[in-house]
């Protein structure tokens, strides 16, 4: 099994969080910093950063890429999974169920956020709640022309 974010301490997840919320100066760079490279990097491709998902491929961390895919809903092959395996696929597979409980509750799935409730993983749909509200930002930012990314 790969480890996953259950290998992190609550409070680097916590932080992770509010990275994702958009205090991305301070706890950006305290990640960044303090050997949490990798979650400053997933935090950086969940806006669609192709830099941030190279670096966690060549840094031996592809598995937070495939989460990040795992969220966007991705299908089929990518660089991050194994071709013929879907990114939700891989995590059922090859993590501890969380991780991907974890992509889906980022969805909104109710069904993935009772579960983490049900094992007391509180901290993971902190997190997801971060992802689903960046997730809303960023379809808002596409939905108004004057905010389109050129």
């Amino acid at each position: 099994m790969v480890p996953g974010f259950e290998q992190y301490d609550v409070k680097v997840l916590l932080l992770l969080a509010k990275a994702i919320d958009g205090e991305k100066t301070d706890y950006f760079k305290w990640l960044a910093q303090n050997n949490y490279k990798e979650l400053a990097a997933f935090c950086n491709m969940l806006q669609d950063d192709v830099e941030a998902e190279q670096w966690l491929t060549q840094n031996g961390h592809q598995w937070l890429g495939i989460v990040s895919h795992a969220i966007d809903g991705a299908d089929g092959c990518n660089k991050s999974a194994t071709c013929g395996t879907t990114p939700r696929q891989w995590l059922l597979h090859n993590m501890h169920p969380a991780n991907l409980m974890f992509a889906l509750a980022c969805r909104g799935e109710e069904r993935a956020v009772y579960w983490l409730k049900k094992q007391q993983l509180d901290i993971l749909i902190i997190l997801a709640n971060s992802v689903s509200a960046l997730r809303k930002k960023q379809e808002l930012d596409t939905a108004f022309p004057y905010k389109m990314r050129f």
